[in-house]
């Protein structure tokens, strides 16, 4: 997804990283709570492994975040074309031509 510009980022992985270092900070950023309690009540020692749930756990944000977009975009633009199927600004030949350029855009 980021080679193809489509990346989201609502979470920074170099942050969670960053943060995994407070103890159950990584993963209470990584919005798992219940581990970065359990990384708090194992703190100092969750620093070996903290900082790589909230590296991992910013990533899998990132990555959930960017298909909901990417989806919601493609299907607008399905809809779109769709719109235009029914309203005759297009042949059914064009519609199928059109609607692979938009699989092949979201395609990641």
């Amino acid at each position: 997804m980021k080679s193809n510009g489509m990346l989201l980022e609502e979470k920074n992985p170099g942050a969670g990283a960053a943060l995994g270092i407070l103890p159950g900070g990584g993963s209470f950023y990584a919005r798992e709570p219940g581990l970065g309690i359990v990384n708090l009540l194992f703190w100092p020692l969750s620093v070996l492994w903290d900082p790589v749930s909230g590296y991992e756990g910013s990533k899998a944000i990132n990555y959930d975040a960017s298909r909901v977009e990417i989806k919601k975009k493609k299907d607008r633009e399905v809809a779109g074309l769709d719109d235009r199927l029914r309203g005759g600004q297009l042949s059914n030949d064009e519609y199928l031509a059109e609607k692979q350029r938009v699989d092949k855009k979201y395609d990641y």
